[in-house]
This record gives C-alpha cells, structure tokens and sequence, in this order.
C-alpha cells in the first residue's frame, strides 16, 4: 500500500489487525503447538494418536456430527414452513407470536434441557400425566433424541429471523406469475422460493450447525452416556479426576479444523447458488381459507406451543416450595430469596461483563465493517478474511486456548473479568461485523461523496454522514448480540472463577447440585431480563420484529 494511503483509516485497521492476532490467532496457535507436545514434553503426534486408537474419544465427535447435522437439517426444515407461513399468511396474534418466538430463542439451550427433564424425564408431569391417565410410557428425554429435540426447538427462531429477512426481499409478482401456470403452493415455495433464498438458508443453516456443535450444557444434562465433544473438551480439560491439557487442545485443534471445513464447503456452495432479486412487490400476508388457514394456524400455534412450555413450566415451579431434590406443594419466593441471597453477585456480574462487552463489539464492528467496505487494499483485504475466523471456533476451544494463553504474567489474564469480556467480544463480534457490513452496503456512497466534495475530511464525514445512518439498524443487531452474551455458557464454565461467575454458569451448577427450585428462579430472572431488552428495543425503535 502507498504512502498517500496510509490515512486514519489505515492506522485503525492495523490496530485491529492487532488485537486479533494478540487475542485470536496467537492463542489457536499456541494452542496447536500445546496438542503437539506429549506427556514427557516433546513434539509429537501422540495426543492424536490416543485420540483416534479408543472409541471412547472419537466416538464423541461421531455423536457431535449426528445431533448437529439433525438439529441443523430439523431446525431448517422447520422453519422454512414457519417464516413463509408468517409472511405470506394471515395469523390472529401475529404480532404477539412473533415476540414468542423471539423470546423462545433467548434463553439458553441448557435451560430448555432442564425445563424438558422436569416436564418429560423419568419422574416429569407430563410423563407422570401419561402413565397415570392412558398407561403409556413415553419416549426418553435423555440421549441422542432429547438433545436433538432440546436443540431443533432453540434453533428454529435464528433460521426464522434469517429467512423472514430474506422474504422481504422477494417479489410477489414471481409467485403470481408461477400461479399462472399452474404451480400449486407446495411447488412455489419448493422450486421457487427455497432455490431464492438458499444463500440465506445456507448461512443460517452453518450458524445453526455451529451453535449445535459448540453446546455444552444440553449434552451434559441429557446425554446420559452420550457423550459429545465440549463435554469431551472439558471433562480432559477440567475433569475432577485428571486432566490433560495437551490431550484437550488436540480435540479443539480437530473440532476447527472440522469446522473450518464445513465454513468453506457452505461459502463455496452459497456463492454459487447466489441469486439477486429486487422486491418491487413485497409478499403481503393474505387472508386465508378453509384447511390452508386451519392448518397454518395449527402450525404456527403448534411449535410456540412447544418452544415456549418449558420455559413457562420453569417460571412456574420458580414459585413452588422445594424440599431437596423434590418440588412439594405451596407457593414462596423462598427460591428468589436463596438465588439473590447468596448467589445475587452472579446477576451483576452478567450486567456488567456483558455491557462492557456490547460497548466493545460495537465500536469495533463498526470500525472494522467500514474498513472492509469503504476502503481497499492490503489491511482491509486481511482485516475481512480475519474477521471470519470466530465463526469456525466453537466456546469450548476458545476458551482453552486463552487459558493457556494468558495464563502467567506478563500477560496473566486467566480468572479476571477481562478474560471473561475478552472471550464475549471474540464469540460475537464476528457475527455483528457482518450484519453491520450487510447495513452499511445499503448506504449511499455519493452521500459520502458529496460530503467530502463539500470540504469534510473522511472521519467528519463518516461521524457526521455514515454513522448516523447505521446506528439504528447497529443497534438492532446489538440487541441480539446483548441476548447471546447474556446466555452464553461453553466459554464461560472454562473462564469463571468465584467473581466472576455469570447467571448460566450459576444456573447450570445449582442444576447440577439438585437446587431446583433456586435454578428456576435464577432462570426466570435471566427470561425476564433478556425480555426486558426486547421491549426495550421495540419500544425504542418501534419496531414489530427483529429479522437478520
């Protein structure tokens, strides 16, 4: 790159060139280099070998690979139904079901699994229900099945809010013209509308099969000797018994790999099935009739149903008496009182790990979308490769390679807060660079042209003109952003200490510990703060829906 170049903007790109490498490509490294060191502390490939010579270890990848590409294949199936119906067909209460589906997406997976034990497991009321009115024995929650279930139910609001956003965009006219020659409804939206938006389908489908992959709390409720690879990471990382650090990084080392795969598989393909439509005529939700309208209300009605039971049922048992394991008849806020009385500091640390958290991401991907949009050259060209590189690495593996990192001095990071913001602003920050990319691509250039033309240097011009005009729909993205921190989990059981500790690890340990009652409390408290933020944001905005 030339001198005459080498502007403001040049500089800011370097720096956060910077703190990637620091912060994201130094640790993968040195955790590659940590699963190439065996047990004596020679470079090997003896960590690899064990992984690959017991069943027992490669196993959990194979399980990994069957409930991610069901939750990914049943989530995308379901949703496609799910958001072309909410588009195209008139629903009583849509506005209301889709809060409902929004809200079913912000609590964490985990909490599903726990709310799905006490409705569905061995001794839950709705098995209980089914025993004792019909004498059936219901399927089992735990296992393959209930993670998948658990997981599809979690996933299917993220490929809506994808799709719907993509609807918007699609001209109704095609559909009429499909009409008039005869193309029925089923065909218009498998031949039509799916090969359209498949770029859309494809990208939500890989966001749905990484979260799926990286899980950790919903396997270790449900899986019951199913085992899966962030449960496999952390047990070897962090197990009780034994540890094996090197063994651990050499899983993480294969899981990106993996994932880089899959990441460059699903770019390769949505480049070539990328389609380009201008919606002149929007689809408008039409009124339907008969068994049409029966059925997509039945649809619809059916999966909020489903999503939004257990968090309901969690809601209510937050106000039952608790004796040990057991819910007991009465009602009292004994479980708020035992959540805020001595494991309250937990809620401020979430507040606040995320708040700071959000401030960084949002500076940062604003800068960084710009740079990667606006400017050409060198640091843009690498700065917009780099940026891709947290989507391909689950919070299991990112949160070993920190530790291992900044874990002694002169960078010793390992049990501050800054680690905990650190791993948040990495996890997320990838995702509201491109939705911010995505919004800035809608802004005019010649806005920013004429205003240059008119004597304002580059930045005046990018906080005067371009900044304005991106805020809202930043703010937007934002709020999705503030929603994952505060129910983030797989990086955060590896980072925590006593101080630092966030409501889902609080949640997930008084789970674990039999404290049913305070882990409904806390996860209510948790749904009622991440609401909050919805209606804030509709509120603020006056916005319906979020669509992404």
């Amino acid at each position: 790159m030339t001198r005459a170049r080498r502007d403001a903007w040049f500089f800011i790109g370097a720096g956060i060139l910077i703190l990637y490498s620091v912060f994201l490509l130094y640790p993968l490294i040195s955790l590659l280099a940590k699963s190439l060191i065996d047990g004596s502390g020679n470079v090997s490939w003896a960590n690899f070998h064990k992984f690959f010579s017991r069943r027992y270890y490669y196993g959990a990848v194979i399980n990994s690979l069957k409930v991610t590409a069901a939750v990914t294949v049943l989530s995308v199936a379901a949703a496609i139904p799910l958001a072309y119906i909410m588009n195209a067909v008139k629903i009583r209460f849509a506005g209301a079901v889709q809060i409902l589906i929004l809200i079913s997406m912000v609590s964490p997976p985990f909490i599903g699994a726990y709310s799905w034990i006490l409705l569905a497991g061995r001794n839950g009321v709705v098995t209980n229900f089914f025993k004792s009115a019909f004498g059936l024995k219901l399927p089992d929650i735990y296992g393959f099945g209930g993670i998948a279930l658990v997981l599809t139910l979690q996933m299917i609001p993220l490929v809506f809010m994808y799709v719907s956003g993509a609807l918007k965009n699609v001209d109704s006219s095609i559909f009429e013209a499909a009409e008039s020659l005869g193309c029925g409804n089923v065909r218009k939206v498998t031949a039509i509308l799916v090969p359209m938006i498949m770029p859309t389908i494809l990208a939500s489908g890989l966001l749905v099969f990484m979260r799926a992959l990286a899980d950790f709390g919903t396997p270790m409720l449900l899986g019951e000797g199913f085992r899966t690879v962030p449960a496999l990471i952390y047990n070897e990382f962090m197990g009780e018994v034994s540890t094996d650090k090197g063994f651990a990084a050499a899983i993480c080392v294969m899981v990106v790999i993996f994932a880089t795969t899959v990441f460059i598989a699903q770019q390769y393909v949505s480049h070539r099935k990328s389609f380009q439509t201008s919606a002149l005529n929007p689809i408008e939700p039409q009124k339907a009739r008969g068994a049409r309208n029966i059925l997509a209300h039945l649809y619809v009605y059916t999966y909020v149903v489903l999503a939004m039971a257990p968090q309901c049922y969690v809601v209510y048992t937050s106000f039952l008496n608790t004796s040990g394991r057991l819910f007991v008849k009465g009602y009292s806020l004994e479980s708020y009182r035992v959540a805020f009385s001595k494991i309250g500091n937990s809620i401020t640390n979430t507040i606040f790990l995320a708040a700071v958290s959000l401030v960084i991401i949002v500076i940062i991907a604003i800068l960084t979308a710009y740079i990667t949009v606006r400017r050409r050259g060198t640091v843009a060209s690498v700065l917009n490769i780099t940026t891709m590189f947290p989507y391909i690495v689950p919070g299991s593996a990112l949160g070993i390679a920190l530790l291992l990192t900044f874990n002694k001095p002169p960078v010793l990071l390992s049990g501050t807060a800054a680690i905990m913001i650190l791993s948040f602003v990495i996890r997320r920050l990838a995702y509201t660079v491109r939705s911010t990319a995505a919004l800035l691509q809608q802004v005019s250039v010649s806005t920013e042209e004429a205003a240059i033309s008119l004597g304002a240097s580059q930045m005046k011009t990018f906080f005067r003109v371009t900044l304005p005009a991106l805020l809202p729909g930043v703010f937007s993205g934002a709020v999705l952003t503030w929603i994952t921190i505060l129910t983030e989990l797989s990086t955060s059981i590896l980072l925590f200490v006593a101080t630092t500790r966030t409501m889902t690890v609080a949640i997930y340990t008084e789970v674990l510990r039999g404290n049913y009652g305070t882990a409904a409390a806390l996860s209510t408290v948790l749904s009622m703060i991440t609401i909050a933020s919805l209606l804030i944001f509709y509120k603020l905005t006056g916005n319906k829906e979020i669509t992404m």
